[in-house]
C-alpha cells in the first residue's frame, strides 16, 4: 500500500483535519518549504538516526540540524547517522529521504525537537518528493507520541 494511502487511512481513523499538497519535485526541506511557501520553522523533516543499530526517526524544521551531542544527551547512550541503505528497507513505499515523520506506521521509534513543537500546524513530505501533508501539530503528536527534546540547532 503506498505511504500515502497508509497516511491518510490513519488520519481519517483518528478525525484528524489534514490537507495533501502537490508541488513540483523539491528533493531538500529548505526547498521544499520554498515551494509551498511555509517558512523552514514550520516543515517538519525527517533525519535517520541509529542507536545499537536500533533506527530512530529524528523530526525537526528543515532550517535546523541535528546535534547528534545533544541528541545523544537526551538519549542517554551512543548516537550516530543512519545511512541510507541501513534505513530504505523500513520504509518499501516512501522514496529515499521522503519519508514522513510518522515512524509509528513503520516501528520506528520518532523524537521531535522542541524548535518543531512551536509550531501550530506542520508540512511534511507525503512519501514521495511531490506531495505534502498540512496538519495540526497536536493532532501529529497525538497520533505519533513522540518523545520531544532539545537536539537540534538552527542553521
Amino acid at each position: 500500500m503506498p505511504v500515502l494511502k497508509r497516511l491518510k487511512d490513519s488520519l481519517h481513523e483518528h478525525h484528524v483535519k489534514y490537507q495533501v499538497l502537490t508541488h513540483a519535485p523539491a528533493y531538500t526541506s529548505q526547498e521544499l518549504a520554498a515551494r509551498q511557501h511555509v517558512p523552514g520553522t514550520q516543515m517538519a523533516k525527517v533525519v535517520m538516526l541509529k542507536s545499537d543499530s536500533t533506527p530512530i526517526m529524528a523530526v525537526l524544521p528543515a532550517s535546523h540540524r541535528v546535534d547528534l551531542a545533544r541528541f545523544q544527551d537526551a538519549l542517554g547512550k551512543p548516537v550516530q547517522m543512519e545511512l541510507v541503505h541501513e534505513f530504505l528497507p523500513l520504509f518499501p513505499e516512501c522514496e529515499a529521504g521522503a519519508e514522513p515523520p510518522f515512524g509509528n506506521l513503520f516501528g520506528v521509534d520518532v523524537w521531535v525537537d522542541t524548535a518543531l513543537a512551536q509550531n501550530e500546524e506542520i508540512v511534511f513530505n507525503a512519501g514521495n518528493y511531490r506531495q505534502t501533508v498540512r496538519m495540526r501539530y497536536d493532532d501529529f503528536v497525538r497520533l505519533v507520541k513522540p518523545r520531544v527534546a532539545t537536539f537540534a540547532e538552527h542553521l
